[in-house]
């Protein structure tokens, strides 16, 4: 019986270990990210994606890092491997965490990077893909801040290319404002941004 009680507290010592070393390590790139040092950041959350295999949160940021650095980006090559490299780990992070509306949401991103480059070579291609991720958020997770905010900014980009009404899309947009105010993520560590670039968009549909 001391035996088994003794094994029950290393086995036990080693999942709260593990959890701590995941945790820092997520904190420690959270940090380098915040310093601007994206690469080092990228370099850490590839490291933890590597030791936890069984971690999404690690595949979606390094996703969005290079989502992030994709916009504006008129090398192609350089946006290819980029976008290829966030693809990969959006492709790990949906294995890990099936139906995540904030995985949903990241992916239409990469997307509409692609759109953003080239929007008549792959306007076609990845439109419809991109409102269809958008819905299917929605429909799972229809008060996260970040679902209702990225679906109303890419209706209200189609809105202003077609050379229609974009009051609707700002309406969406002040909601979720309001929804950024309460929202709690389901740890430190889990998605929540998205706040300051909303605020940043309603300031232009005054303007």
């Amino acid at each position: 019986m001391k035996n088994l009680i003794i094994i029950l507290l290393v086995l036990v010592s080693g999942v709260a270990t593990a959890q701590t070393n995941f945790e820092k390590g997520m904190q420690k790139a959270f940090s380098l990210w915040q310093e601007g040092k994206v690469d080092e950041a990228e370099n850490v959350f590839e490291r933890i994606s590597n030791a936890e295999i069984d971690q999404w949160l690690p595949h979606y940021y390094i996703a969005q890092i290079n989502s992030n650095k994709s916009w504006g980006q008129k090398d192609e090559t350089k946006l290819k491997a980029q976008l290829d490299k966030a693809q990969e780990h959006i492709n790990s992070a949906m294995t890990l965490s099936k139906d995540n509306p904030e995985i949903l949401v990241l992916q239409a991103h990469v997307f509409t990077n692609w759109v953003a480059y080239d929007g008549m070579t792959y306007g076609m291609k990845y439109s419809g893909k991109i409102t269809e991720l958008y819905s299917k958020a929605s429909v799972m997770a229809p008060e996260n801040p970040r679902v209702v905010f990225s679906k109303a900014e890419w209706g209200m980009g189609s809105a202003k290319y077609f050379g229609q009404d974009t009051k609707p899309f700002c309406a969406e947009i002040e909601k979720s404002i309001e929804l950024f105010a309460n929202f709690k993520p389901e740890s430190e560590l889990h998605p929540n941004w998205g706040a300051n670039r909303a605020q940043a968009v309603v300031k232009s549909c005054n303007e």
